[in-house]
């Protein structure tokens, strides 16, 4: 079923599919008119909402990541709320907690801010690992538990993060089961000498204001849209050979990487490399993903779950670099589709 079929006005799918896709295109717009330049950025957290998966924004300060987590969620409507995490934030602070009332002696479940559509955790290595690990539950199950009750979050739901690579102090790193809760680490570098020029024309005086295009019920529509985009089975098989040569390189013949990495990429980067495709593929206009879908977002998917030796890290291997020579390594399957194949 697309978003078009559930529609009541009488539109046809065709017609319902070219709606959908001005209005994915009218929301990277809408974006784009506060956001100068980092068009790879603003093309990634639209994936991921569109995949129900979180990203983690990485980038030296003032690169617009903030501002493009909350710009988005402008455009795309529902309840957001920025926690700027801090070294002295404790579990209680982010997911709620108990409060006793004397007037009544009972305790009452205050919730936190993680209640909302678009959770923006500012600076998120900030936070000592305590903090860091009461959002788990949060981003893997979608819900908090307190006082033995479970609390479903709101839907959708999606953590945009921030982090600073460069700081040494007060900075805790991210541990590596949160890195593999999201779905993407961008990159996020500075803008080019053009790109600051309009920056400086745009934002000195009266700044933008993003418009709203979406709402939360057509959000998620649109993540069902994106569920169905067809995956062939060379992709597929494609997509688990990518995988596989993180675990096993000397068997896609990639021996000199055996000795940097410890630790390949785990089942979530599969799953993830799928929504992932599938979404980029919808935010293209079509309903098939093809293996350049997969190769697009194969670095944000792979690269933050790659684990590598001591020595790699020494050596100053970078993991996305190491994903790159797996792309170049294995090779993508020709693929033709056809209508009877949709």
């Amino acid at each position: 079923m697309t978003v078009a079929e559930e529609r009541s006005d009488g539109s046809g799918p065709d017609e319902g599919a070219d709606a959908d896709l001005r209005l994915l295109q009218q929301s990277l717009t809408e974006v784009r008119r506060v956001i100068v330049g980092q068009d790879h950025m603003i093309e990634r957290l639209l994936v991921a909402l569109l995949a129900r998966g979180h990203c983690l924004l990485e980038g030296v300060p003032g690169v617009a990541k903030t501002l493009a987590a909350s710009t988005l969620s402008t455009v795309v409507g529902g309840t957001f709320a920025r926690i700027q995490f801090t070294p002295d934030l404790v579990p209680s602070d982010i997911v709620g907690t108990r409060v006793y009332h004397p007037s009544s002696e009972s305790f009452d479940v205050e919730l936190g801010p993680v209640f909302v559509n678009f959770l923006l955790a500012d600076e998120i290595n900030r936070a000592p690992a305590k903090v860091q690990s009461a959002l788990l539950e949060v981003m893997a199950e979608r819900q908090v538990t307190l006082a033995g009750h479970t609390h479903p979050l709101p839907r959708p739901f999606i953590v945009l993060a921030t982090q600073n690579p460069i700081e040494s102090e007060g900075v805790y790193p991210l541990p590596e089961v949160q890195r593999d809760r999201f779905l993407f680490k961008v990159r996020v570098g500075h803008p080019t000498a053009s790109e600051e020029l309009e920056i400086l024309h745009r934002m000195s005086v009266s700044p933008p204001l993003p418009g709203r295009v979406l709402d939360p019920a057509r959000l998620m529509a649109l993540q069902k849209l994106a569920d169905q985009v067809s995956v062939h089975q060379l992709v597929a098989d494609y997509v688990v050979r990518l995988v596989m040569a993180t675990r096993s390189p000397a068997e896609y013949g990639l021996r000199e990487l055996e000795e940097a990495i410890e630790i390949g990429v785990s089942p979530r980067a599969t799953l993830g490399l799928v929504a992932a495709g599938r979404a980029l593929a919808l935010l293209r206009g079509r309903d098939y993903l093809l293996p350049d879908d997969v190769r697009d977002v194969a670095v944000d998917v792979m690269g933050h779950r790659l684990m590598l030796t001591f020595d790699a890290l020494a050596d100053g291997v970078d993991t996305e670099d190491v994903v790159r020579q797996i792309l170049v390594s294995v090779p993508p399957p020709l693929v033709v589709w056809n209508q009877a194949q949709r």
